[in-house]
């Protein structure tokens, strides 16, 4: 029995019948077998955290122009509404496979709808792309990447007018529309070349780089200690900080050993494993340039520059930091150093540690923590400006993404970047390594450690088992044993808050979203969700306790328990 429906079917002919499709989509739909045919075509690629990510190639379920084109009639009709007069749109791209193309095809789309495109003429950190929208007083952005994701994908991100990805509400609006999108086959679309001679789309070349630049030195708070014996590694991962990171270092007077293989754009990311700063493999060049150098601290951005890495020297070799501990090391250094006029507030993640929130609340700060995903801390930015006692302090998520000023409205690695090597060459002037710092921040506030398991489940059986898992786990009964003793549940599908030590519900603000987060008895916790931008499910764990092996034994055993309770879903 096929398991291609009718409807499949159909959508599968009508794309073999397109007389004008790219010849390299006509060949490898003629390759599929029906198993692949299926997961090509058996949904459309979806918004998620992160925006639309898949793999490139020919189908509804996969990044290809067609695909595209669909997206970008959604988000011309929500540019349009946004604005009547003369709306704009700055579209930026990476070094994937296919994004300058992608970018050229999302620049044709709202042009046709009389948006005029501010385009990059090279690749181009995310986070340029967010100041790009404002310094340019543009109604929207666009950029074309799938950040840390394997060389076969590639995605689309796209912002509002204050530099911020679409929160939900507004990316709702963009879905319905693409829902009443024309057959993507029959778009009339003028040439890009002739969109050019128009002036419809404007090539935006350095013009950028140097205001974007000078804005992220101003993140610096402190830089009258000496530089001459400190030396920083440093690679882009062959992707967009490449220029602006070695220059920012330079600029600033530090020494930027780069790592010269990774320094060049690669669509197939051919010298590591994955191009992710939060996969160890990835930093194996960078401590081979260090310890050949005697650096002090090695720094990976991702190919999109929003995410960044950072590895510190210990003995012989080198310690990658998790994000937690570095968001915990940045928030101490700031507050210890940073001057403000207003209250501070901190913003971080539900899946997120909670020691930078206890750092915070030290010094005085607030704290407030949104739903995974970089844009729902833009948006707080954003709302934050209208209070008159308050501002903007520091911005991070546990999977390696921080700001530091709110010039960008997404995560930025160029500005981690500057204030790791700021934060790491301050400390050495007093004798200490970061790891130093961090067993003092241990010492005063508790021995916190987390954890990330990733369960790869991909395809539509995947993303039901995903749903069967967190769904079974909705029985907060079945928790409880000597490892889980769990005293509240947040779950923000429903959008409840469960006591269970004092039976009360009490609603969430937050967003709906399919996420769960049981507390422990001993301020454990851990939280369920699916990916927003992989085909995975995702497990998180923290603890906290007086030593660091009995926190690292603690979630253990949480860890095991939990993964005891995924294994028995079927």
């Amino acid at each position: 029995m096929s398991i291609l429906t009718e409807k499949i079917t159909k959508t599968i002919e009508k794309w073999k019948n397109f007389a004008n499709l790219e010849p390299n989509l006509k060949e490898e739909l003629d390759s599929l077998n029906e198993e692949q045919l299926f997961d090509a075509f058996y949904t459309n690629l979806e918004f998620g955290t992160g925006g639309m990510r898949g793999v490139i190639g020919v189908g509804t379920n996969r990044m290809n122009i067609y695909v595209l084109r669909m997206a970008n009639y959604g988000y011309a009709k929500f540019i349009n509404s946004r604005q009547k007069n003369n709306p704009s749109v700055v579209i930026a791209y990476d070094s994937r496979h296919k994004s300058v193309e992608f970018a050229k095809e999302s620049a044709r789309v709202l042009c046709s709808y009389g948006i005029k495109v501010y385009l990059f003429d090279k690749i181009t950190p995310t986070p340029e792309l967010s100041f790009a929208v404002r310094y340019l007083k543009a109604t929207g952005g666009i950029v074309v990447t799938a950040s840390h994701n394997p060389p076969q994908y590639n995605g689309y991100k796209i912002y509002d007018e204050t530099g911020c990805q679409l929160v939900p509400e507004l990316a709702e609006i963009v879905i319905s529309e693409i829902a009443n999108s024309p057959d993507p086959f029959n778009f009339e679309l003028k040439s890009y070349e002739e969109l050019i001679n128009e002036g419809m789309i404007e090539i935006v070349s350095d013009n950028i780089d140097r205001p974007y630049l000078e804005a992220v030195k101003s993140v610096s708070v402190v830089n009258d200690f000496n530089k001459d014996d400190f030396k920083i590694v440093f690679s882009p991962l062959h992707g967009t900080a490449a220029y602006l990171g070695e220059k920012l270092l330079s600029e600033m007077g530090y020494t930027c050993i780069p790592v010269k293989e990774q320094m060049v754009p690669d669509s197939n990311f051919s010298t590591v494993v994955l191009p992710n700063p939060e996969d160890k493999r990835a930093f194996e060049l960078s401590v081979a340039y260090a310890k050949k150098n005697n650096a002090d601290i090695c720094i990976a951005t991702d190919p999109d520059a929003d995410r960044v890495g950072l590895a510190v020297k210990n003995g012989d070799d080198y310690i990658l930091l998790n994000g937690n501990q570095t968001g915990a090391l940045l928030i101490y250094y700031l507050a210890s150093n940073k001057k403000i006029s207003k209250k501070g507030v901190v913003f971080n993640t539900i899946v997120t540690s909670s020691l930078g929130v206890e750092i915070a609340k030290s010094f005085g700060m607030e704290y407030f923590s949104t739903l995974t995903g970089f844009k729902f801390i833009g948006e707080q930015a954003r709302l934050l400006e209208n209070v008159e006692d308050k501002e903007f302090f520091f911005g991070y998520e546990e999977s390696y993404g921080y700001v530091i000023k709110d010039f960008v409205r997404d995560k930025d690695s160029l500005q981690a970047l500057l204030l790791c090597s700021e934060m790491s060459c301050y400390y050495k002037n007093q004798g200490k390594s970061l790891l130093d710092v961090l067993e003092e921040i241990y010492k005063k506030y508790g021995y916190y450690q987390e954890d990330l398991v990733n369960i790869g489940l991909t395809g539509a059986e995947g993303a039901a088992k995903i749903n069967r898992i967190l769904d079974h786990f909705r029985n907060v009964n079945e928790l409880n044993s000597e490892a889980l003793k769990v005293v509240a549940k947040e779950d923000y599908k429903l959008k409840v808050r469960y006591d269970l030590i004092n039976n009360q519900k009490t609603a969430l603000t937050l967003p709906v979203s399919n996420v769960i987060k049981y507390f422990l008895d001993d301020n454990s916790w851990f939280v369920l969700r699916p990916s927003g931008t992989e085909p995975k499910m995702k497990v998180y764990i923290s603890s906290c306790a007086k030593s660091k092996e009995e926190v690292l034994k603690r979630v253990e055993e949480i860890k095991k328990e939990v993964l005891q309770i995924v294994n028995t879903v079927e």
